[in-house]
C-alpha cells in the first residue's frame, strides 16, 4: 500500500512536467509551486514516521 502510494504521488507531482505555468509543449499540467512542496514535505514525514494515521 506505501509503495502504491508513494508512486502514485510522484506521478502526480512529476507526470505534468510543466506544472501550474508549463505550456502546452511540456505535457499535461501537473501539481507544480506550493502545493506540490507541501505533498513532498508530509510525505517526508510520514515515510520518517513523524506522522501516524490510524484507521477509526
Amino acid at each position: 500500500m506505501t509503495t502504491i502510494l508513494i508512486i502514485v504521488l510522484l506521478i502526480v507531482l512529476l507526470g505534468g512536467g510543466g506544472g501550474y505555468y508549463g505550456y502546452r509543449s511540456y505535457g499535461g499540467a501537473g501539481l507544480g509551486g506550493a502545493l506540490g512542496l507541501v505533498l513532498v514535505v508530509l510525505l517526508v514525514v510520514w515515510l520518517a514516521g513523524g506522522l501516524t494515521l490510524h484507521p477509526v
